[in-house]
């Protein structure tokens, strides 16, 4: 297969047996033995030139590809026992990738300093294949891809307001009393006027009108516990104010099913060792945390 592919690529018969360092002759038994293998001519031969006939064009699209394959595989075992290094680029959203993400990256890279890593936070979807990234986590569910999804964990929507808030203006019994409240609303989480919940087991959508609307999942935690008015965030973003008392969670049982953590890499080709070492990590360490748990 291997001389077959020279062949094709190179041109011809000598060019081939010059790239791989062996004699024409060499190169033209091989040839010949794969077609008798094969019972079928691959390669129509002149004094001047080497075409493929139609066997040997589909033969050749399979050949490439099953040594790219070989290729592939004799990297990665190569790399199996290869201490991590060059560049890692990974994409997370803000307030998780600084809790979560970050703890992992100072991690890995006090362990592994030949490795270099380029950390995009930012409260949008990045296309990984278009924008270089090896690896992202992603919230919700998602899109039907070519990417491979690592389950590590589930986050709630949920609303939320300061204990000071509350005893002024009363908790909401319903979505419909929100209309009554003051709403801080977050673009990064709710970026749509429309609030989705779930009332005995059906979907329940609400038109808001929030007082405030802000564009960070931080602005709107803060104005929360400012005893601004009602905030809409995810669990893990407020799970620390609510345990020390700072906020206090409205509205639960309208909630709607948790939304899925993955984390997210290309399936081009075989990983490398730093990308494969630094997934391993990130899933044992989320997957541990308590406020990500399955």
């Amino acid at each position: 297969m291997r001389v077959f592919a020279s062949v094709a690529e190179e041109g011809g018969f000598a060019a081939a047996s010059r790239k791989l360092d062996l004699s024409p002759a060499a190169v033209t038994r091989a040839i010949v033995a794969l077609e008798e293998q094969l019972g079928a001519r691959l390669l129509q031969r002149t004094t001047r030139h080497v075409r493929f006939t139609d066997a040997g064009r589909q033969y050749y699209d399979n050949v490439r590809a099953i040594l790219v394959s070989i290729a592939e595989a004799n990297d990665a075992v190569a790399e199996v026992n290869a201490t991590p290094r060059g560049t890692l680029s990974i994409t997370a959203p803000v307030m998780f990738g600084r809790m979560f993400v970050m703890p992992c990256i100072i991690d890995y890279m006090q362990r592994y300093p030949q490795v270099n890593m380029v950390a995009h936070l930012v409260d949008r979807v990045t296309n990984l294949v278009d924008e270089g990234m090896d690896v992202a986590i992603r919230i919700g569910h998602l899109p039907d891809s070519g990417l491979r999804a690592i389950k590590v964990g589930q986050v709630r929507r949920v609303l939320c307001a300061s204990p000071a808030y509350l005893e002024k203006f009363g908790a909401p019994q319903s979505p419909a009393n929100l209309t009554q409240h003051s709403i801080i609303s977050s673009s990064a989480v709710s970026p749509h006027i429309e609030w989705r919940f779930q009332s005995n087991h059906e979907p329940l959508l609400l038109k808001v009108n929030p007082r405030l609307t802000v564009t960070s999942n931080d602005a709107a935690l803060a104005a929360a516990i400012g005893g601004l008015g009602i905030a809409r965030l995810l669990s893990y973003q407020v799970s620390g104010e609510v345990k020390s008392g700072a906020l206090r969670l409205v509205l639960e049982d309208y909630e709607e099913a948790p939304w899925p953590v993955h984390i997210v890499h290309r399936e081009d080709k075989l990983g490398s060792s730093k990308v494969r070492s630094f997934i391993d990590e990130m899933v044992e360490h989320l997957r541990g945390h308590p406020t990500l748990m399955l």
